[in-house]
């Protein structure tokens, strides 16, 4: 049997001439894998076609939506991941789920290499080598674009001299990545970043200046995960759903960053996450309400740090799991539910409420029922700021011996 190796593809112009331009460079026979985590568009019947038709001697498709939502999202979800304090990991988060079905695809079919379509500048690149070489230690990488010279204009040429079912054209402003977390825009008049993104960037978000009236919704949490939405259940895929639709409609979710790549280079990138950047802002507020401060103010350094691991392609990293341990831990009691006001762009939380809260009414109020003993906090405060004292004594004694 000849040579094989596995494809991700998405049913596009490059990753379709890939195939082709794959085969002729090496003489291997080209499996390619479609692996759908909400990206939208053609069906997958219909790219596993056309996969075929441009000389893939396999197809395999994989319906990965509610395992990328409930796996991979909701993690995220967990550990409030904002690279940067602002990008939700759009495509960073697909990458591994995308990986894991690339090396089974291997395993099923006989392949010794696995093969992608990213550039040799980008984030990607080392997201699916680092999750291959960890989960099939024995395959081999290659990249078409970076290591066998497949260029946008070769693609085209290639396609139009084979006559590939499909649509070609020099004409495409962006790159586009999207999946049900989001979506991710850059290149064209974007790489100016003086230029601002012009409406027909968007596609997942309203613009909020001419957004409807407020909408009301009611989010409820189990263990940091959203089961309903306004009382009715849903799973991990129809919250994200349901939020991208109302928060988007609302113009939630707009990102625009210079980010700070993996290797080196700083990217303006465009995103859309209205579902995402919406329970995130409700998952924190129910963390207020419910995690512990020392365990809350730990927390956020290891989400940071869980956050940069994903970012950087260490999905199955011995770290990360560790993280994961950590942050499942602290979501034990990060159940309840939470009111907001989807409102021009701007999630604010109206309301809280949890069978599981620390909030104390009777500790916190200042009306009649006040259960605090004030007569603690005049000892609280002197121990509390003996240290500091005593340095300043020490300070003001030998600033006055000079």
């Amino acid at each position: 049997m000849s040579e094989r190796i596995v494809l991700a593809y998405s049913g596009g112009l490059d990753t379709s001439v890939a195939i082709g331009w794959i085969a002729e460079a090496t003489g291997a026979e080209v499996i390619a894998v479609a692996v759908d985590v909400g990206q939208g568009g053609e069906s997958l019947e219909t790219i596993r076609q056309r996969a075929l038709d441009c000389g893939a001697v396999e197809a395999y498709v994989a319906d990965a939506r509610e395992e990328f939502a409930a796996e991979y999202c909701m993690p995220a979800l967990k550990a409030n991941a904002l690279y940067m304090d602002a990008y939700p990991l759009v495509s960073a988060l697909s990458r591994p789920v995308i990986v894991k079905h690339l090396v089974a695809a291997a395993r099923q079919f006989g392949a010794t290499t696995v093969s992608h379509g990213c550039t040799g500048k980008g984030n990607d690149q080392v997201r699916f080598e680092v999750g291959i070489q960890t989960l099939g230690p024995d395959l081999k990488c290659i990249a078409p674009v970076r290591d066998l010279a497949l260029t946008r204009d070769k693609a085209i040429a290639f396609a139009e001299q084979k006559n590939l079912p499909i649509v070609t054209t020099k004409k495409n402003p962006f790159s586009i990545d999207a999946n049900v977390w989001g979506r991710a825009v850059e290149t064209g008049f974007l790489e100016d970043i003086w230029n601002g993104p012009t409406p027909d960037v968007y596609e997942y978000t309203s613009d909020p200046a001419s957004a409807p009236a407020p909408d009301e919704v009611i989010i409820t949490f189990k263990e940091g995960v959203p089961v309903a939405i306004d009382g009715k259940a849903v799973t991990p895929l129809q919250a994200i759903e349901e939020m991208n639709r109302r928060a988007g409609a609302q113009g939630i979710g707009r990102i625009d960053i210079v980010e700070d790549r993996l290797v080196g280079i700083k990217s303006r990138e465009i995103y859309e996450a209205p579902g995402a950047m919406a329970l995130m802002a409700a998952h924190r507020e129910l963390e207020n309400v419910t995690v512990e401060r020392e365990q809350a103010r730990f927390k956020k350094t290891v989400g940071q740090r869980w956050t940069e691991l994903v970012y950087d392609g260490q999905w199955f990293s011995p770290l990360k799991q560790s993280l994961d341990a950590f942050i499942g831990d602290t979501q034990k009691y990060v159940s309840g539910d939470i009111r907001m006001t989807l409102d021009k762009g701007r999630p604010v939380v109206t309301g809280r409420r949890s069978d599981s809260s620390l909030y104390d009414f009777n500790l916190a109020t200042y009306d009649t029922g006040d259960s605090f003993d004030q007569s603690m906090a005049r000892g609280f405060i002197e121990l509390f700021g003996m240290s500091s004292k005593v340095a300043s004594g020490r300070d003001q004694r030998l600033a006055e011996g000079k």
